[in-house]
């Protein structure tokens, strides 16, 4: 099982290296801007590094929203980070399942996904495969509650959508952990990839904050993390606080083999 974490974008390969990370996600871009990315480090250099990558898009991406001034951005910039991303042979780009505004109509928000990926098909598709991850609270939210995201797989799987589950995040949002590897395939049918967070706050706080797997605080059994990736059975990536990645990995490469 390849088992990494998200890392600094200035030098994401001297990361996984400290880290002893088979797999490294990072940025292109500022998460929280509208720049364009930047295609780096080279493929080549990655390549001869012997590591798997992931890329994230910006946090700031919101494809599900009725806000043109953001909806219209989003899919632009979700397009280039994807392009970007193929450049440098990542194997996909992680997109938030975004959100409509309080009281806003949440079947438009789905349908702002489709069109994505009708507006995308057209152009011949995106150049990475697209993974939707969950996300851990807010009204109105795309990636928040088990229902929802079935009827978001209802538009979007037919165009090879993927799914990143977030463990802190499903844990934030009240999904059980024990059964939640077996819930979310039995809707998307498919998990390319893991976030294997731990959570500083408790079950079903719709709070969105990281600690490490092991000895960082969290509120999340371990073992019930370790449980998580070995039923997922795809590359996991810690997205949890930096001076504890390695430990991190280290106590996974332990108990995962």
């Amino acid at each position: 099982m390849q088992i990494g974490a998200h890392v600094r974008d200035d030098d994401p390969l001297t990361a996984a290296k400290e880290r002893s990370a088979d797999v490294v996600q990072f940025f292109l871009a500022d998460p929280q801007g509208w720049k364009k990315p930047v295609a780096q480090p080279p493929r080549a250099d990655i390549e001869a590094a012997g590591v798997e990558v992931f890329i994230h898009s910006p946090y700031i991406v919101n494809v599900a929203s009725l806000n043109n001034r953001i909806r219209i951005p989003s899919r632009k910039l979700a397009a280039q980070h994807a392009a970007a991303a193929a450049e440098i042979g990542a194997k996909g780009l992680i997109v938030h399942g975004g959100h409509v505004g309080r009281g806003e109509d949440v079947a438009e928000g789905l349908a702002n996904w489709r069109k994505l990926f009708e507006r995308q098909a057209a152009d011949g598709g995106f150049a990475v495969p697209i993974l939707i991850e969950n996300t851990a609270g807010g009204d109105g939210a795309m990636a928040r509650e088990m229902d929802v995201l079935a009827r978001l797989w209802d538009e979007v799987a037919e165009f090879g959508a993927g799914f990143c589950l977030d463990t802190c995040h499903a844990f934030a949002a009240g999904w059980e952990l024990d059964d939640v590897v077996d819930k979310v395939l039995a809707i998307t049918g498919r998990i390319d990839l893991v976030h294997l967070n731990n959570s500083r706050d408790e079950f079903a706080s719709g709070r969105d904050r990281h600690a490490n797997v092991v000895h960082g605080g969290g509120t999340i059994d371990p073992e019930a993390l370790v449980a998580v990736a070995a039923a997922a059975g795809a590359p996991v990536v810690v997205e949890t606080p930096a001076d504890g990645q390695a430990q991190d990995i280290a106590y996974l490469r332990e108990k995962l083999g």
